[in-house]
């Protein structure tokens, strides 16, 4: 079964995606980036994030930044009911 591709902005990153994303790049994404071109032609920076069955690409930005160095990973695994199966975005289409 092929993967489906999801392009997510930071407004919609929610708090499981962001707890994937810091279990992924505990360091941060310096040197993890990929670029894709949108449909505006214009080149836009992302971090790939694949699960079981999909492959995220979270558009960089200020923002994403600030907030995974301030998400607490630690909190969100204690208030979690360590359910990984969540459906978040919408599917990329060509």
């Amino acid at each position: 079964m092929a993967k489906r591709f999801v392009i997510k902005d930071v407004k919609s990153v929610d708090e499981a995606l962001m707890a994937l994303l810091v279990k992924e790049y505990p360091d941060g994404f310096d040197g993890e980036t990929e670029f894709f071109t949108n449909a505006k032609g214009e080149r836009v920076e992302c971090v790939p994030l694949e699960t079981e069955d999909t492959k995220y690409l979270i558009k960089l930005s200020a923002s994403l930044e600030k907030q995974f160095e301030a998400f607490d990973l630690d909190e969100f695994e204690d208030a979690s009911d360590s359910d990984d199966n969540f459906e978040t975005g919408e599917d990329f289409k060509d």
